[in-house]
């Protein structure tokens, strides 16, 4: 009966490329390969989100808009390392998934044990600085006592979990670039559920535990990243699956290292460039009041649950483009990674749009005293879905070939050039002045939340048009050929 019910499933959720095949959208048999790669990553990246957006809805109920905006602040310093490891475990998706292409098993699983190695390298001096200076990191962006003291609480605590949320990853993405993206759903799918049980446990006290609040939240992270990594360092020695993590035998090989490292830079400069450009950010939300902070904090946890998608069709097109290549096959790898954005459009538009039609009943869900405020950020979200959608998963295909600088590049002028210079504009004149040159500059206009919305939008835009700009002149061929790993089916 179990069995029956899982293929109905299946039955049900793959008539939808097929729907889009018969509209003539995508190539059924490509847009099916990259749909079957993509959902397993968009259940467990759905079920984090709303593990985080849990974590807001929590803490919001029990405490208030003060815990809240605590929360965002201290998970804005989590999520420095957060995308690091992301960007860490993109050069290992990228390199597995091209060793794998050309039948190089031996190097693939190589391949996961020095992304295991640069991972705790990388990791525990941060944890220990993250402990040493939490109060002083919250400081910088807001000066009121109670949500400095509150996001210090939560930046201690679920840092302590770092190496295990590292390796969880660097597990996830390998085991991606051999094509399998169901057993990181299905560790997810125990360990996040245990998640949101703690975390609602030990932030409002239920039974014999006590009433932790934020603290509850992030003890509760902290738990469910150790047992995440657990489970996934046992799967990964057991040998029964697709990539390995060989314990024995050699531990460093210095050209696999140069390759991962290589394709990771430009995306941790990515993902820094990104986190750092929260900061000057933040701090314009918080000038504009604690009300404004805390109604981005939640519009945007809710809109990345439509964003989900996205992540999944990512992570797909990395495999098919990279494994295509590893084969010698470059125009199969365009192909992919075209067809995968058709179909990725196509499914989160339909998300972003229920999302943005139920914006003020979720709003109110969340209990915040600021419900049309809330509502606005959801729907300024929403509408930037598309170019979420197209930024992301062109970036997977680059991300795929190993030709990740240009979205560097579009990251930087997104968030440099656009986002920030027009968010300035949004404080009140004389709320920050500038010195440029021996010039004292004041950018501050008074325009508010348009300018906040506008620069947020322009952002995510220019992001879409420089990915899509550098897939579309097919560059990253000659960077696949230049990298050497699997380019052209060989080592």
């Amino acid at each position: 009966m179990l069995e029956a019910a899982k293929r109905r499933v299946r039955e049900v959720l793959f008539a939808f490329p097929a729907m889009l095949s018969r509209l003539g959208l995508v190539d059924r048999k490509k847009g099916t390969e990259a749909f079957d790669l993509a959902v397993p990553v968009m259940v467990t990246g759905a079920m984090r989100t709303l593990l985080r957006t849990a974590d807001f809805l929590m803490v919001s109920l029990a405490i208030g808009d003060t815990a809240v905006a605590a929360l965002e602040l201290g998970f804005q310093y989590y999520f420095i390392p957060f995308g690091l490891s992301l960007a860490l475990t993109s050069g290992t998706i990228s390199v597995v998934s091209r060793f794998k292409g050309s039948d190089d098993h031996g190097r693939a699983d190589l391949a996961i044990k020095q992304s295991l190695w640069l991972s705790l390298a990388i990791s525990l001096p941060i944890t220990a600085a993250a402990w040493l200076y939490a109060e002083p990191l919250i400081g910088l962006l807001n000066d009121d006592p109670r949500t400095v003291e509150l996001g210090a609480v939560y930046l201690r605590i679920v840092m302590l979990s770092l190496a295990f949320r590292f390796w969880s990853l660097v597990a996830a993405r390998a085991l991606a670039g051999a094509s399998d993206t169901r057993t990181p759903m299905y560790v997810r799918l125990v360990t996040l559920p245990t998640n949101i049980a703690l975390n609602a446990v030990l932030v409002f006290g239920v039974g014999p535990f006590p009433e932790w609040g934020v603290a509850g939240a992030a003890w509760g992270t902290a738990v469910a990243n150790a047992a995440a990594a657990l489970i996934f360092f046992a799967l990964l020695v057991s040998g029964r699956f697709s990539v390995r993590l060989r314990l024995g035998g050699r531990q460093w090989d210095a050209d696999i290292v140069r390759e991962i490292v290589r394709v990771s830079a430009p995306l941790a400069g990515t993902r820094l460039s990104r986190t750092f450009g929260r900061f000057p950010f933040l701090f314009v939300l918080g000038a504009l009041g604690t009300p404004v902070l805390a109604a981005y904090a939640i519009g945007r946890r809710v809109m990345l649950l439509a964003l989900m998608p996205a992540w999944g069709y990512s992570t797909a097109s990395s495999t098919l483009v990279g494994q295509s290549i590893g084969a010698g096959n470059a125009d199969e790898a365009d192909e992919y990674g075209w067809q995968t954005l058709r179909i990725a459009l196509a499914t989160q538009l339909l998300i972003a749009g229920v999302i943005f039609a139920f914006a003020r009943p979720i709003a109110r869900a969340f209990g915040t005293e600021h419900v049309t405020l809330t509502v606005e950020f959801i729907r300024m979200f929403g509408v930037g879905v598309a170019a979420f959608s197209v930024s992301r998963t062109m970036r997977g295909g680059l991300r795929g070939a190993g030709d990740t600088r240009w979205p560097l590049y579009g990251t930087v002028a997104g968030t440099y050039l656009f986002k920030l210079p027009i968010a300035a504009v949004a404080l009140p004149a004389g709320a920050v002045t500038l010195s440029v040159a021996g010039v004292t500059v004041d950018p501050g206009l008074g325009f508010g939340l348009v300018a906040v919305y506008a620069a947020i939008l322009a952002d995510m835009y220019v992001r879409a048009a420089v990915n899509t700009l550098r897939f579309w002149s097919g560059a990253w061929r000659r960077v696949a050929r230049e990298a050497g790993v699997g380019a052209t089916g060989a080592d």
